[in-house]
């Protein structure tokens, strides 16, 4: 691992000195980062190679076809009620490896600080990461750090890699989508955007609104076993929430959604938020549910496979997929009408991941 660093012993903040590559990388990495993040990997020749090294080297890989993903966290602000960038970075990592089926082996993680970042705050997101990491089962195996002037990181930015495994015989994707399929809901939507955004504007709820973010790993496992090959599409819906998720299915598979708004599960705090707010708790992000597509004769077993699991004991089935051709979300509203569901133009809550 390449690093920039500070020990608590001679300050008690990065400074831009810290990225020359010398004696304080050396002790960032061996005070802070190792004991906290190297303890995921098991020692040589176990499968990581050199513990957190400038790269890794895996072994013991299990049959199957090889995930890959990246990602980078730009969260404002850096903690929030549920979780912090570094849970936020983990989870949505090893989220992006479980809805194509495939199971976490490997995260990278680098940080790019900037000058005058508190260490104490530094310790606290190596803590959350360290624990999601554990929660997932996939160690971080390599990583970098930077640093830059101050006012050019705004505190803290993350940027991951992820390698997972797809077993054999698993096939997720819009192609697969036929009409008749079931649209599953692992839980509540909204959580984590509004947490977010009422700790960033400093708004104060009767009940607190926590985010969900969360490693969906087990989840997406839970739901394969259960319905085996009857699931046809995973997603978990973070930026744009559940609308840009189930927009881009339709336009990708060639199908018309049908989506019953009364049966999507909503937090009432989350629900009064959005209402205050002026927002649609459709497009506003989450960061531990899952929806999925299901053949009507999986649909049961799925749904009640999601219900047995902690994150999704809230799961609904929402909605089906009503035909081919027209590549739209319908919405019956509970006042009785239908709408169209569209993609978000754009990010209604930015810097929200």
């Amino acid at each position: 691992m390449t690093a920039t660093s500070s020990s608590a012993a001679r300050d008690d903040r990065i400074l831009l000195a810290h990225g020359g590559g010398g004696e304080l990388m050396r002790e960032l990495i061996r005070h802070e980062i190792l004991p906290t993040l190297g303890g995921g990997c098991p020692p040589e020749p176990g499968g990581c190679g050199a513990i957190l090294a400038d790269s890794a080297v895996l072994s013991d890989l299990p049959p199957g076809q090889i995930a890959f993903t990246t990602d980078s966290y730009v969260v404002k602000p850096l903690f929030f009620p549920g979780g912090d960038i570094g849970r936020l970075a983990v989870s949505g990592t090893v989220n992006d490896l479980a809805v194509v089926g495939a199971s976490a082996r490997a995260l990278s993680l680098s940080f790019i600080l900037e000058e005058g970042f508190p260490l104490a705050d530094f310790r606290r997101v190596l803590a959350s990461v360290g624990e999601t990491a554990r929660e997932a089962g996939a160690p971080v195996v390599t990583g970098d750090v930077k640093v830059v002037e101050r006012g050019g990181a705004d505190g803290l930015f993350i940027n991951t890699a992820g390698v997972g495994v797809v077993p054999e015989g698993v096939l997720l994707g819009a192609g697969r989508v036929e009409p008749g399929d079931a649209v599953l809901l692992s839980g509540p939507i909204g959580n984590h955007g509004v947490a977010v955004l009422s700790a960033r504007q400093g708004i104060a709820f009767e009940t607190t609104v926590e985010s969900d973010v969360a490693p969906l790993g087990e989840l997406a496992e839970a739901v394969l076993t259960a319905g085996g090959a009857g699931v046809h599409w995973m997603r978990d819906p973070t930026r744009g929430g559940l609308a840009a998720s189930l927009a881009e299915l339709a336009e990708d598979g060639g199908v018309e959604l049908t989506v019953v708004e009364s049966r999507i599960p909503v937090l009432a705090g989350v629900r009064a938020a959005c209402e205050l707010l002026g927002l649609d708790p459709l497009v506003v992000a989450n960061e531990g549910k899952l929806v999925a597509l299901v053949s009507a004769d999986a649909a049961e077993a799925a749904l009640s496979a999601l219900k047995r699991h902690r994150l999704g004991a809230q799961a609904a089935l929402i909605g089906y997929v009503s035909g081919r051709g027209q590549g739209r979300v319908v919405l019956q509203t509970r006042a009785g009408g239908r709408r169209l569901v569209e993609l978000p133009y754009g990010e209604e809550l930015p810097r929200i991941c």
